[in-house]
């Protein structure tokens, strides 16, 4: 399974935001789209960063509630990681593990976000390849 096959079943749409929005936008944001990181980018479309939930947590604990009106790049992890369209799924998952990551988002080959897979996503399709071959297994088995 390739990125470009999550991304076909879950779909592509990633909600984002720039860099000068204020934290307590983006935790509204994370709040009502039900999601844990929001993508940061610049106006050609390519991710500059990643602000997650634990970003704000962590905010929360140095500054107090002043992070709630600091920009979003106060916070932001700019060493984002992305994956492309056609990496593997146990790709993409190796990258999760060894960058200690929940998200990575997808870009196109040139850069611009196209997607964004969430460690839920990797799971839930390494599931379905498991599934897969063990019933194409227990039908070989049948007719042998």
């Amino acid at each position: 399974m390739k990125v470009e096959d999550i991304l076909r079943t879950k779909g592509a749409r990633v909600v984002t935001v720039g860099a000068d929005e204020r934290i307590a936008e983006a935790a509204k944001l994370l709040m009502r789209e039900r999601i844990g990181a929001i993508v940061v980018c610049d106006p050609q479309q390519r991710p500059r960063a990643l602000l997650s939930e634990r970003d704000i947590v962590h905010g929360l604990s140095t500054h107090g509630a002043e992070v709630l009106r600091m920009p979003i790049d106060a916070l932001m992890h700019v060493d984002v990681v992305t994956c492309g369209l056609q990496d593997s799924l146990l790709k993409v998952m190796a990258m999760m593990t060894d960058r200690r990551v929940r998200h990575l988002p997808v870009t196109d080959k040139d850069g611009r976000l196209c997607g964004i897979v969430s460690v839920g996503d990797a799971v839930k399709g390494r599931m379905e390849e498991i599934e897969a071959e063990a019933s194409a297994l227990r039908d070989y088995i049948a007719t042998a």
